[in-house]
């Protein structure tokens, strides 16, 4: 189902592992730039995103419940945490993300609302 794969991407990320994390992804990734409501297309994309992101605010993400979808994506429950850089919180809770993963890769990642 893939969880290794998003375990290391989620612990990556929450190191601010850039490299590492998108070491885990398609070049041609698509993702989702939350931000802006935009998509970052490709791996120098996700790097401008989340370069900017982490000059902005702290995000911790921790998976929770990993779901295998009927069309095979995998779907990821997890508890969101969000700090300015003082470290005051500006949003706690839970959503889902959704992954398509290609050749062993993240190919493309979705947010939604939590179930």
């Amino acid at each position: 189902m893939h969880e290794s794969l998003l375990r290391r991407a989620y612990a990556a990320f929450n190191e601010r592992d850039v490299d590492r994390a998108l070491a885990l992804m398609q070049p041609d990734v698509d993702w989702p730039n939350v931000l802006e409501g935009t998509r970052a297309l490709g791996q120098h994309g996700v790097r401008q995103y989340w370069t900017r992101q982490f000059q902005d605010i702290d995000p911790h993400v921790e998976p929770e419940v990993f779901t295998k979808l009927p069309d095979g994506r995998v779907a990821v429950d997890v508890h969101q945490l969000v700090r300015d850089l003082e470290g005051a919180v500006l949003s706690d809770g839970r959503v889902r993300h959704v992954y398509t993963i290609r050749e062993g890769l993240i190919a493309r990642m979705d947010v939604e609302d939590a179930p």
